[in-house]
């Protein structure tokens, strides 16, 4: 049986406001099921992206402070486009913040952002 990276639990502090700013970046939600105990599934993904984020709504003081702290301050999520400028100014008007601007590199052009949360992402169109 072949294995797969199906999902990347992804904490938040509110389920709504997270799935309100994957939906303004053109993502679709694809489950939102009802827990109980105010847990909820909630996935996300690029439009025909394989590999999702679980939303998951931090639980205890620990999750909290790891809350845009999971990569340890690294780039540590990789959106990657074929639309740059597109998805560049879609990031932005969601309410993401670049951190510097784009940059031609030799396997793309890429910038690094922040989502709302303070995660680092790089934003790539491969060359």
């Amino acid at each position: 049986m072949p294995n797969r990276l199906a999902h990347i639990a992804f904490l938040v502090p509110d389920y709504d406001e997270a799935l309100a700013f994957f939906r303004a970046i053109g993502w679709d939600c694809r489950e939102d099921t009802d827990m109980g105990g105010g847990k909820r599934w909630v996935r996300v993904a690029a439009p025909g992206a394989g590999t999702e984020l679980l939303l998951a709504c931090a639980a205890d003081d620990r999750q909290v402070a790891a809350i845009g702290a999971q990569g340890g301050g690294r780039v540590w999520l990789f959106l990657e486009t074929d639309d740059f400028d597109a998805d560049h100014a879609r990031v932005r008007a969601a309410g993401a913040t670049f951190e510097e601007a784009p940059r031609d590199e030799p396997y793309g052009r890429v910038a690094v952002w922040s989502d709302p949360w303070g995660n680092r992402w790089d934003l790539i169109q491969r060359t």
